[in-house]
């Protein structure tokens, strides 16, 4: 009240001498000027006398009245940071730095580059303010593991313990898996042995369903029994994946017994039920094998148990019936889809025109090259590969 009682009197004041004597504005301003200095120091004082004396510092209040109560400590008085520009310079042009080589590093593994990977990987490891993560080893395992280096991949994971970087289940599954990838069976044995003697780096189900795959590709079926064995001793249940690859090794080697049993006993499991992929490895077997009957037969099973067809089993079955030259059920597979939406594909044309290649028919394989440049289906390899087979077989050696 104070306050606005000085300020009206002030301005009442200074508008009265205005109006009645203007040479003396110049005295009235000051006289303005200390009545609202008077005002303001007496506001101050009520202000303050009403706060609670302590001996704690002052703190300044940055929220509203009915916000969040919140205050902060009055900071310190630092002492100026000389070259503060430079300093924030020379930080961002770290970070740029760290941001365009992680980057590249990025890059050489996506295209598989290992080597000029590993060179980046070192040169980023030189600098102090970089710390490699687990998920930079792990994806250089599985680049070393493709690229047919599992003796690098080896020397990496050496490398990553010695930096006293702890490995985990999954940084032993992807050095396995290295030795997977080029056959070396004992090796990988070894590192399974390994993982099971750390209680922290147990392998877990992807870890053997790495290690039963190398098995079933080199058709070491004892083996296979002897990890089932090792996982139902472990309580480690084999999923859906591990059941796939197993199927199909059993089924590539004509063990069709061996195949229905794990197919049964996925049937009657809780936790492995056959899916789609189950579906397309056995109706892609008996495909390539020529067993229409047997494939057709699979194909109502499986439709029988609940499992939909994707675009892949309509192109394994245009592919079969292709083979025999069976063009009536070819068709109807394709229109299916288009009454089902699904999509042609590159590896559906592909399919059709392997068939017609395959007995020289010029025509219809043309008309379907067209087709599916009309509709810029991309081509591949072997789209180009079945043409020229076509030409060859229908002795039009010109157009080759």
């Amino acid at each position: 009240m104070a306050t606005l009682s000085s300020l009206s009197l002030s301005s009442r004041f200074l508008s009265s001498s205005i109006a009645e004597k203007p040479k003396r504005r110049s005295e009235d301003e000051r006289g303005f000027a200390r009545v609202s200095r008077c005002a303001f120091a007496s506001s101050s004082s009520v202000r303050t006398s009403n706060r609670p004396s302590s001996a704690s510092p002052a703190k300044k209040r940055h929220w509203k009245d009915g916000e969040f109560p919140g205050t902060l400590e009055s900071a310190p008085r630092r002492n100026p940071i000389k070259n503060l520009k430079k300093k924030i310079d020379n930080k961002n042009k770290a970070k740029a730095w760290v941001n365009t080589v992680t980057e590249a590093l990025a890059d050489r593994i996506q295209k598989k580059q290992w080597e000029e990977a590993l060179e980046v990987f070192e040169m980023l490891k030189e600098q102090p303010f970089y710390h490699p993560k687990e998920g930079t080893y792990m994806k250089l395992l599985v680049l070393l593991g493709r690229c047919g280096q599992p003796d690098r991949a080896h020397k990496l994971f050496d490398e990553m313990v010695e930096e006293c970087c702890d490995p985990t289940s999954a940084l032993y599954t992807a050095l396995l898996a290295a030795y997977c990838r080029n056959d070396l069976l004992d090796d990988a044995s070894a590192v399974l042995n390994k993982m099971k003697m750390l209680p922290h780096c147990q392998p877990d189900v992807y870890t053997y369903s790495i290690l039963i795959k190398a098995c079933v590709d080199v058709s070491r079926f004892e083996l296979v029994d002897a990890l089932y064995q090792e996982m139902a001793d472990r309580l480690i249940t084999p999923n859906t994946v591990t059941q796939n690859i197993v199927l199909g090794g059993y089924g590539k080697v004509g063990k069709f017994d061996k195949m229905e049993e794990v197919l049964q006993g996925m049937l009657e499991s809780a936790t492995c039920k056959p899916d789609v992929w189950t579906m397309n490895t056995i109706i892609s077997l008996f495909g390539n094998m020529g067993q229409i009957d047997m494939m057709e037969k699979w194909y109502e099973k499986f439709r029988n148990f609940g499992i939909e067809p994707e675009t892949r089993t309509f192109n394994i079955l245009i592919g079969a019936y292709g083979k025999k030259r069976l063009y009536d059920k070819m068709s109807s597979v394709m229109e299916y889809m288009r009454k089902l939406a699904f999509p042609w594909t590159t590896s559906t044309y592909n399919n059709v025109l392997e068939a017609f290649a395959d007995v020289g028919d010029v025509k219809h394989m043309e008309y379907t090259f067209d087709q599916m440049r009309s509709e810029r289906m991309k081509m591949d390899t072997k789209t180009f590969c079945c043409l020229i087979n076509g030409y060859a077989n229908s002795g039009c050696s010109t157009r080759l």
